[in-house]
């Protein structure tokens, strides 16, 4: 597989030469200044890939074109942002970034609840405390009608370990669940995002599902005619939060959008770490099932605790068999590569990593430092190159 680096520009302190020396050849990287819902200009695109290309690197992919929530809830004026993405993949697929990622996650992206939790080994890793959430969901935000889903257990779980919080801890958990991402350009305080939440609350997962189609029948066209490909990212965490809608959590999900939009530009990211969140996913067996279709793959893995808590583990470690679903989508290259596809080769990218060694204490983007990376894309790696060396019968 073409493995591949995500970068969040110039201001990513991780830098295209760090990259370079992981052994990354491909960039993953977005206009993060310019995703309002405007038109990528082709000034814009020629601009960035210009300076991937100064390292030495490809621009691989495009993580992502951000989906307007008015898109998603097709209000306000949908059509003319559906139009400048369309727009926006002709200029991309013609500056040759022919593989667009993007999800339909609403309002928040992925989430979790601690940015830093330390790991036995002394490292940091990414953590989603179920307990904590619903603590914050129930007795901070006081989201109307959220007694109603969770059990009393949970509720009687979360209530005690509300009365543990001091206003710092709810302010950090506050931030981290609603008001950062990496990348994004805005931050919403509690009652902009209680707000938001009341624009969703008549929306179904069916109806939400029915938004994406309308817009994948819009855009694949486009990608087509460009022969660029669009690839969905999984939800994240893959199961429904704050009452909001999810249609990306599980196999159906994929099912139900490729029978929707049949076309081949119509594919999937197939994340490990997001759709592993979900412990009721099999990802070898999802990566068997629509490898034909997947033209992106983000490595990552989950260790799950029995109250629904997760955190992110060891790329190798975890619940996720990785070392099975590399070896799967490297039989599906080969497969591509004997009917001639021009994406024979699949892009590849070590997601997140623990936060390691001369990193901690530094400024970088949570999940998204260079050494745990760099780890993690050198083990996966090795899984690679042991995979070839057993089809080529040099080991046995």
């Amino acid at each position: 597989m073409i493995e591949t680096w995500r970068w969040f520009g110039p201001d990513d302190p991780v830098t295209l030469v760090n990259a370079r020396q992981a052994g990354a050849t491909g960039i993953v990287t977005a206009l993060h200044h310019m995703n309002q819902g405007g038109v990528w200009t082709e000034d814009e695109v020629a601009k960035r890939r210009a300076e991937v290309e100064a390292a030495g690197l490809t621009w691989s992919v495009v993580e992502s074109i951000g989906v307007g929530e008015e898109i998603k809830t097709r209000t306000g004026d949908f059509q003319r942002k559906i139009d400048n993405y369309k727009q926006s993949i002709r200029n991309v697929a013609r500056a040759g970034v022919k593989t667009i990622c993007y999800n339909f996650m609403v309002i928040t992206d992925w989430t979790r609840t601690e940015l830093a939790w330390k790991l036995p080994s002394g490292g940091y890793a990414l953590r989603f405390d179920a307990v904590d959430f619903a603590a914050y969901d129930l007795f901070v935000l006081r989201r109307k009608g959220a007694e109603a889903e969770y059990t009393p257990a949970r509720i009687a779980a979360a209530e005690a370990r509300f009365k543990t919080f001091s206003p710092e801890r709810i302010d950090k958990l506050e931030k981290v669940l609603i008001d950062w991402l990496p990348a994004r350009d805005f931050a919403y305080d509690r009652a902009g995002f209680n707000k938001m939440l009341e624009i969703y609350k008549e929306i179904t997962p069916a109806e939400l599902r029915a938004n994406l189609v309308s817009f994948l029948k819009e855009i694949t066209p486009v990608a087509e005619e460009e022969g660029a490909r669009l690839c969905i990212h999984a939800d994240d965490p893959a199961f429904p939060l704050f009452g909001l809608p999810r249609v990306m959590s599980t196999a159906d999900d994929v099912r139900a959008m490729f029978e929707a939009v049949p076309a081949q530009a119509c594919g999937l990211t197939l994340c490990t770490g997001s759709f592993g969140s979900n412990p009721k996913n099999d990802l070898v067996a999802m990566a068997k099932e629509f490898a034909p279709r997947i033209h992106f793959v983000h490595l990552r893995n989950t260790t799950h605790e029995p109250d629904g808590s997760f955190y992110e583990a060891a790329h190798l470690d975890g619940d996720t068999d990785l070392i099975g679903v590399t070896a799967v989508m490297m039989a599906e290259e080969a497969r591509r590569a004997a009917e001639g596809r021009v994406d024979a080769q699949i892009p590849m990218r070590p997601d997140h990593g623990h936060l390691l060694a001369d990193d901690i204490g530094k400024k970088v983007n949570p999940g998204y430092s260079n050494i745990g990376r760099l780890k993690g894309l050198a083990e996966l790696r090795g899984v690679m190159r042991t995979i070839e060396a057993f089809r080529a019968g040099r080991v046995h």
